[in-house]
């Protein structure tokens, strides 16, 4: 039989070492949450320290200027929305010719090269999917009986929108946009062709990419060929137009897009009772421009996403809010700082 005595005095060392353990594992668990697959950061957890401070600059675009009416403006029309004016470097230009994109770029290459290498500057061309099956659904039963009751449905018996697919008017706000990106390229705008495209992995995302940019007439060194990206993704959870089809689904469908390291099979990141706050989207929108501004170094990107993607983007840039129509986009120029 055990002595009591060598017992008794045994049970507070082993409670003891037991509560150090576990103040361990919080403490190992505080200075590196758990992500999923690619270090995606995760609904609810703690984000990773940011890298870069972003701001838009706000005086070269007019979607930046406060008298722009977002419900009417039509960037079809108004260039992209660049706004006519001078800069300091069109004492150097070598063309009495060049156009205002040309000059714009002309500028933002010379604050890359002057500005020293703790700030960086990049244009993003932030693009809305076309009209989608689900919004088709939120259209016809209103937003309150959709967010309340049909969103957390695969579909009606009608039509799908689990990972919700392009509308035929979707696909056609898709080769539109495409049209007009066409026709910014050349004479007489030469706005320059993305150097680099993200895509969203939600599959409305993927077919306006196609539709947008997969037919146009690219540079032979700005091909397209977008990266499948997981933080380019919207608003998660609940909403089922918003889970992700499985990796293998997504590569069979788009054979030619590919994906990136660490992206996960099944979808990670979608929860059935939790729906991304506007805090931790934007941590998650930090975090890609954070990955973007590290490994990448082009200039010019292309980001197919959602309304909810670029409502973040524009609020961690401190833009000022500009909401746009299915198949609609936005250019911005960005300054980052390195915080460190």
């Amino acid at each position: 039989m055990p002595n009591r005595t060598f017992m008794d005095c045994r049970r507070p060392v082993v409670i003891l070492g037991s509560f150090i353990l576990a103040c361990f594992v919080l403490y190992i668990h505080a200075l590196f949450p758990w992500t999923p697959s690619g270090g995606t950061v995760n609904m609810g957890s703690k984000p990773p320290a940011a890298i870069f401070k972003f701001e838009a600059v706000t005086d070269v675009f007019m979607q930046s200027q406060p008298g722009t009416n977002p419900s009417d403006f039509d960037n079809t029309k108004q260039n992209f929305g660049l706004i006519h004016q001078t800069y300091p470097t069109d004492q150097t230009s070598v063309s009495d010719v060049d156009t205002d994109w040309q000059r714009f770029m002309r500028y933002v290459h010379y604050l890359k090269a002057t500005t020293g290498d703790h700030i960086d500057y990049k244009v993003l061309y932030l693009g809305r999917h076309g009209e989608g099956f689900h919004n088709v659904a939120e259209a016809y039963y209103g937003t309150k009986a959709w967010d309340d009751y049909w969103s957390k449905l695969d579909g009606n018996g009608t039509m799908n929108w689990l990972d919700a697919h392009l509308t035929d008017v979707g696909k056609e706000q898709a080769r539109a946009a495409g049209a007009f990106m066409q026709a910014q390229l050349v004479q007489p705008r030469m706005m320059p062709a993305p150097e680099g495209y993200y895509v969203s992995p939600m599959y409305r995302c993927l077919q306006t990419a196609t539709f947008t940019w997969g037919n146009l007439k690219l540079p032979p060194s700005k091909p397209f060929k977008p990266l499948i990206k997981e933080l380019v993704r919207e608003v998660l959870g609940e909403h089922t137009c918003d889970k992700r089809s499985t990796r293998t689904a997504i590569h069979e469908a788009f054979p030619d897009f590919p994906i990136e390291e660490g992206f996960a099979e099944q979808d990670e990141l979608w929860r059935a009772d939790h729906r991304e706050t506007h805090e931790e989207h934007d941590a998650r929108t930090q975090a890609l421009l954070d990955d973007l501004f590290t490994s990448d170094d082009k200039t010019v990107l292309s980001l197919t996403s959602h309304s909810g993607t670029i409502a973040s983007f524009l609020r961690v840039l401190g833009h000022r809010e500009f909401k746009l129509p299915t198949g609609g986009m936005i250019p911005v120029l960005i300054k980052a700082t390195r915080l460190d």
